[in-house]
């Protein structure tokens, strides 16, 4: 019986870790809610830690950060860096090497992710940098 689309409310609490390395809180997905092409979820990145590169095999992502301080390496070979603070929005392209991690020791570091992935986690692809000679950024 095909999945008649209608209003969903998804109770928070609900976590996975995912491929990246991070926990996740489930929110919105296919899974969860029956989404044909978004997803969003509540991830936080534990003080020191920090997500394995990665990037999103044709989906975008947006990423607001409601807690703590995030950098980020990115494009090829993660040689670009950013930093992202409470109330800032981040924009990730689809195909975009990426690596977010906390630099904080002691805050963790939450943000509220939206994806044009309904399923969250089939299109991440992990990197392997040592692969290509390019060492991974210390953090």
């Amino acid at each position: 019986m095909p999945h008649e689309s209608t209003c969903t409310v998804v109770k928070g609490g609900g976590t996975y870790h995912g491929k990246q390395g991070l926990e996740y809180f489930a929110g919105i997905s296919a899974q969860t809610a029956g989404t044909k092409a978004l997803c969003m979820h509540l991830v936080t990145i534990p003080p020191g830690g920090r997500a394995k590169p990665h990037l999103h095999r044709n989906h975008e992502s947006a990423v607001y950060v409601i807690s703590g301080v995030s950098g980020m390496w990115y494009g090829e070979g993660l040689r670009e860096h950013l930093w992202a603070h409470p109330g800032d929005f981040v924009y990730i392209p689809a195909n975009m090497p990426h690596m977010p991690y906390n630099a904080s020791d002691t805050e963790p570091c939450v943000g509220l992710i939206a994806r044009t992935d309904p399923n969250e986690q089939e299109s991440v692809t992990l990197l392997d940098l040592s692969a290509t000679g390019t060492p991974s950024p210390d953090v």
